[in-house]
């Protein structure tokens, strides 16, 4: 047996794993499958092919594998997509550790092509764009080996490099082909028919809300850079960076330790609104990413209505009504890694007013103060205050005297017994949450009603849109202003309201969202609008230049651009006009090389006796110089196939069936004579080749 080349086999187990990371980049799968295949992966790397010597054991442990996979989803515990992928991937281990023949070769390469398509209804994000690509090239190139190296005669070697660069060039053009077929093929959007995220390989959600805040604890989230949020904005304010405060929900009752909320669920319903609207309000198009890790619906604060939203399920998307509960806070109903909405916010200069939601209970516990509160804290507001009685002015005197005397540290060794204490009078130094929490409860000893708010900071420009990190976590105080209801006042110093992780990684992942949403915008979104828009920016006269005299009269040709792509698709056609003529020219003999296999088989159906390597022109003259009655037959036959073969006389239309009618009859009576020969007078039994 031809021992296979090395090169091409690593492609093929390259490429293989390619296509399982196309659906692990998801992170659906369960551990147990990354484990198998990754050391499966290994040992084929290794050239450790150990189902050659078990074939009948690695056999048993797939059935196994099968039944355990459709036990777990008719009990619901895994969906038929992640259960077709799991077993897929067990499938192309298996094949990559046997015995590397032509069989495995091809069922290596279709499990990856079933991989890559089960990644794709997974996720479909940019990572799985790049195991994507990285399977197309590697499964290319070892196909491509795969040609070349059955044409080398036995015991030459293969030429490699010399075969390297055409190669490359058909890969090329084959790319650029894909490239061509996806933007000019009719098609619809991609997230129509796949999930729009998914949890990710070894994603933990990071931001996600609670139904407490509690004081004390290290500030770890600010260092956390991953997107949480996306949205995009209606005005779109086109500022590089937004200074604004995304609200998820607030608080209103602090114990010393904790903030909670005195009312839970409220009403569901498919939109809530949290305020009356107006006719400025601010639209959002919001989409909360895996790394969210939460249910709590965020929008620009003052929220006035959310709703309409998408959860994206690991099972494909749907609609999922909103609750409304205490705080303001709106949650879905449905549990998913990410999903999308609208909603609309009041311009930050409106009058809120009080809301519409908040019910007496809520009212009251504005001015709460927990029962063991430090008796120095009342003092210290009033020194600060020196008799300031105005809510917003109050709050933003004591906001400044906090941003002055304290500093801002995300390090919180040990757990004090009364926090605030601990900040006000020993530390003197603290995150968000301290900040907010004393300009709260300093309010609240005043007189003046105030609660605390969660939510975000900020927003990253990319794309036309903005992005929100975890990082950007934050927490402030709401004061309430009679005639204007909760005015936002933060307390905490500007410069560390924002996310507080490294610059260079956060440089590199909003590179990668960008590369992301782009990838999003041309792949994963585009579809036959998309096309259609295409087509007419093409065509389309170009805008008057400003400042260009309106008496100018627009041109009537096409703009540049259009001829250009005239000229392209030209030259397109015209090569492939060439590659078609010569394929045509190459048809007869196809045609002619099949023609031959017939005749071929219908000689070894017969037990026409041949020599070993005897061609069939070699055949017929030794049949016709020894006087043998099939050389009638094969004669025109084989004279026809030499014409058709290398003189470009292809066959005409019936002339082939004729032929072998005419030699199944000479074959018939070459039997017909041999069966009442006697034995042993049988010529040359060897089969030529």
């Amino acid at each position: 047996m031809k021992r296979p080349l090395r090169l091409r086999l690593v492609l093929r187990d390259l490429a293989a794993g390619s296509a399982f990371g196309a659906m692990a980049v998801s992170g659906q799968l369960p551990l147990w499958a990354l484990g198998i295949f990754l050391g499966a992966l290994v040992l084929a790397l290794c050239d450790v092919r150990l189902v050659a010597r078990h074939a009948r054991l690695s056999a048993l442990g797939l059935m196994v594998a099968a039944v355990l996979l459709g036990l777990q989803l008719t009990s619901g515990a895994m969906n038929a997509v992640v259960a077709a992928c799991s077993f897929a991937g067990l499938i192309a281990a298996q094949r990559m550790l046997s015995t590397p023949d032509a069989a495995a070769e091809g069922q290596t390469h279709l499990t990856g092509l079933l991989m890559v398509a089960g990644g794709a209804a997974l996720s479909g994000d940019m990572t799985y764009a790049l195991c994507l690509i990285a399977f197309g090239v590697l499964a290319s190139l070892a196909l491509a080996l795969g040609v070349v190296e059955a044409a080398v005669p036995d015991g030459e070697p293969v030429p490699v490099r010399a075969v390297m660069r055409p190669l490359s060039s058909g890969l090329a053009f084959a790319v650029a082909g894909a490239v061509a077929f996806f933007v000019l093929f009719p098609r619809l959007n991609w997230a129509m028919v796949g999930p729009r995220s998914a949890p990710g390989l070894g994603a933990v959600s990071s931001a996600g809300y609670s139904n407490t805040v509690r004081l004390g604890g290290a500030g770890t989230i600010k260092g956390n850079p991953r997107v949480v949020l996306r949205a995009t904005l209606t005005p779109d304010p086109e500022r590089d960076a937004l200074d604004a405060y995304w609200m998820g929900r607030t608080y209103d009752t602090f114990d010393g330790i904790e903030w909670t909320n005195v009312v839970g669920a409220k009403q569901t319903e498919r939109q809530i609104t949290l305020r009356p609207a107006t006719d400025t309000l601010l639209h959002q198009r919001i989409e909360l990413l895996p790394a969210y890790g939460a249910r709590t619906l965020i929008a620009l604060e003052m929220p006035s209505r959310l709703g309409n939203a998408i959860a994206h399920t690991p099972t494909g998307t749907r609609s999922t009504p909103v609750q409304l509960q205490g705080g303001g806070e709106v949650r879905f109903t449905v549990t998913a890694p990410s999903y999308t909405y609208e909603a609309y916010s009041l311009p930050p200069d409106a009058k809120t007013g009080m809301s519409a939601g908040l019910v007496q209970a809520e009212r009251d516990q504005l001015l709460a103060l927990p029962e063991h509160l430090d008796p120095r804290v009342g003092p210290l507001a009033a020194r600060v205050l020196q008799g300031e009685k105005e809510p917003l002015a109050a709050a933003r005197k004591l906001a400044a005297f906090l941003q002055k005397d304290y500093a801002y540290t995300l390090e919180q060794a040990g757990v004090p017994e009364d926090p605030l204490a601990d900040f006000l009078f020993v530390r003197k130094a603290g995150h968000c949450e301290h900040f907010a929490t004393a300009l709260t409860l300093m309010l609240r000893t005043q007189g003046i009603g105030a609660r605390l708010a969660t939510g975000f900071y900020g927003g990253a420009r990319v794309d036309g849109g903005y992005l929100v990190r975890a990082g950007d976590a934050h927490a402030w105080t709401h004061v309430l202003v009679p005639e204007r209801g909760f005015v936002t006042v933060d307390a905490t110093p500007p410069s560390n309201r924002t996310s507080q992780g490294s610059v260079l990684l956060e440089k590199l992942l909003a590179f990668y969202e960008a590369v992301e949403a782009r990838w999003r915008n041309s792949v994963v979104d585009y579809s036959f609008r998309d096309q259609f828009e295409l087509a007419s920016s093409l065509v389309r006269p170009p805008r008057r230049p400003a400042g260009a005299p309106e008496k100018e009269a627009p041109s009537r040709l096409p703009p540049p651009r259009a001829w250009a792509t005239a000229a392209i698709v030209a030259f397109v056609v015209w090569r492939a006009g060439r590659f078609i003529s010569r394929w045509t020219g190459r048809a007869p003999a196809l045609e002619a090389t099949r023609f031959l296999d017939r005749v071929d088989a219908l000689l070894q159906r017969a037990h026409v006796p041949r020599f070993e390597h005897e061609t069939l022109e070699d055949l017929t003259t030794r049949l016709a110089r020894d006087g043998h009655p099939l050389a009638l037959a094969l004669t025109p036959l084989t004279r026809r196939y030499l014409e058709a073969r290398f003189g470009g006389q292809a066959l005409r239309e019936g002339e082939a069936e004729h032929l072998f009618a005419t030699l199944r009859r000479a074959l018939d009576a070459e039997a017909a004579r041999r069966a009442v020969k006697p034995a042993g007078q049988a010529g040359p039994t060897a089969r030529a080749s």
